[in-house]
């Protein structure tokens, strides 16, 4: 499958999130007053993100794709990503779970709430 590579400058911030095998959208956009908009209706899937690298001071997506031509991105439009849910799962997985929650601040603070999330997988 052929691939294209996605540069940006350290200026700009990359998610942290982002990981090797999520899947990369564009998304042109346009300048509304003063203000850069894009629509859902126009999210391209660019493809699979195969590795993210610092290099000379640019962040390097590299990504399996299927585009050609004027279907790929051009220095404008929106990027973004989405995870594979089959893979990153938001409930705790096995027996035990630990947390620990750390103050920083000098100034005295107070926890509202703490929740948690479980399910039975096995008896």
């Amino acid at each position: 499958m052929p691939q294209i590579t996605l540069t940006f400058p350290t200026t700009v911030d990359l998610n942290v999130s982002c990981q090797v095998g999520d899947t990369a959208y564009y998304s042109p956009t346009t300048s509304i007053a003063g203000f850069n908009t894009s629509a859902q209706s126009d999210i391209v899937e660019i493809g699979i993100i195969l590795s993210i690298t610092l290099i000379n001071g640019q962040w390097v997506l590299v990504c399996d794709t299927t585009l050609t031509g004027s279907q790929l991105p051009t220095s404008s439009d929106f990027i973004s990503f989405s995870k594979d849910n089959t893979v990153n799962l938001t409930s705790v997985l096995g027996y035990y779970a630990e947390t620990k929650f750390v103050n920083s601040s000098f100034i005295k603070s107070e926890l509202y709430s703490v929740g948690s999330d479980y399910f039975e997988s096995s008896k």
